[in-house]
């Protein structure tokens, strides 16, 4: 028992490097990659090999997307649907279970988390979202479960042993206020995963995100877990000065979709905006998503080929970030990530 709380008070300690804030220190340091569900575009995203790799390459975080399952697990999935990343749809027992729901406006037809408990949930095998574009990353289907948000908490601190620095996780709960619609809040048991993980401070190597506002504001309440404020492009007023004033007074970053801090017109990389030093002004950390290597996501003039899964020069996306003064980047291809920053 000693020997555990030596560990796990060494592990917070050197965790408490990992801040990010905006104050003169924290910028002297280099900022963070934060390996999008794992190194996704290399492996099927949200899988513990996925995470293993992007901690190999060199990850100061992973992110796990957080839905809930029918008997109250948190389990790591990008959407609640997940007939596009696991093989439940060749599983004739779970044929009936597909169906048409109304999530966040938008109508979906598939399976749903919420509809399998998690003993059903780890019958299935995770596969890769994009095949035509990730073929390489498509021959690793079917080799890993869906995991729990405790198997990746897990997972990360045996990885901080094993790398002999701290490596953080960025949990992003999904669709909160439809999961508390249905009677399965998350925000709670986010809260007491990461009491229970030692995830409980200011200074633990965790972030806590989510694109609403009122389940961030909630979940404020029930844990000192750092918090940021997603932002699409479809809500550019989130990031003006009074915008970023509003969001910091509840949220410690905001992480905006990345071309609200590198804008791309004529197919090209334009001047930073405002956006960074607005929210360092107001105390606030900047961690953008998300950073992919691929054609099909990079301006005209960065791109390399017609080919769109073929990679384009997207270290200059990096550079730019980098050099516009974010605090980490979220991206698909943590190695990538980790090179351009040097």
């Amino acid at each position: 028992m000693a020997a555990m709380h030596l560990t796990r008070r060494a592990f917070a300690l050197a965790s408490a490097a990992l801040a990010a804030g905006p104050s003169a220190a924290e910028q002297a340091k280099r900022p963070l990659v934060i390996a999008h569900r794992g190194a996704s575009g290399e492996r099927p995203e949200h899988t513990l090999m996925a995470y293993r790799l992007a901690v190999e390459e060199g990850a100061d975080f992973i992110e796990p997307d957080l839905v809930v399952t029918k008997d109250g697990h948190l389990v790591v999935r990008h959407e609640n649907e997940i007939g596009g990343t696991t093989d439940v749809a060749a599983r004739p027992e779970f044929a009936a279970r597909k169906q048409v729901k109304v999530i966040d406006g938008e109508t979906l037809e598939g399976w749903f988390a919420e509809d399998f408990t998690l003993a059903e949930l780890k019958t299935l095998r995770a596969r890769e979202r994009m095949p035509r574009l990730r073929p390489a990353s498509a021959a690793f289907d079917g080799r890993e479960a869906v995991p729990t948000f405790q198997e990746v908490m897990d997972l990360a601190k045996m990885e901080s042993r094993r790398a002999g620095r701290p490596i953080g996780v960025y949990p992003e709960m999904k669709h909160p206020t439809y999961m508390a619609s249905i009677g399965l809040p998350m925000e709670q048991r986010l809260a007491d995963a990461l009491k229970a993980g030692g995830l409980n401070s200011r200074t633990a190597p965790v972030f806590v995100q989510c694109f609403e506002a009122g389940p961030l504001k909630a979940f404020s309440k029930l844990s000192r877990a750092r918090r940021i404020q997603l932002v699409g492009q479809d809500r550019p007023q989130m990031t003006t000065a009074e915008g970023l004033r509003a969001i910091a007074a509840y949220a410690d970053g905001v992480g905006p979709d990345w071309p609200l801090i590198i804008p791309t017109r004529d197919g090209r990389l334009n001047p930073a905006s405002n956006l960074v030093a607005d929210a360092h002004a107001l105390g606030l950390a900047v961690h953008p998503w998300t950073v992919r290597a691929e054609n099909r996501y990079l301006p005209a003039a960065l791109r390399k080929g017609e080919d769109p899964a073929a990679h384009g020069d997207v270290a200059a996306v990096f550079r730019a970030l980098y050099a516009a003064g974010v605090d980490g980047v979220f991206t698909d291809f943590p190695k990538l990530g980790v090179a351009a920053r040097g």
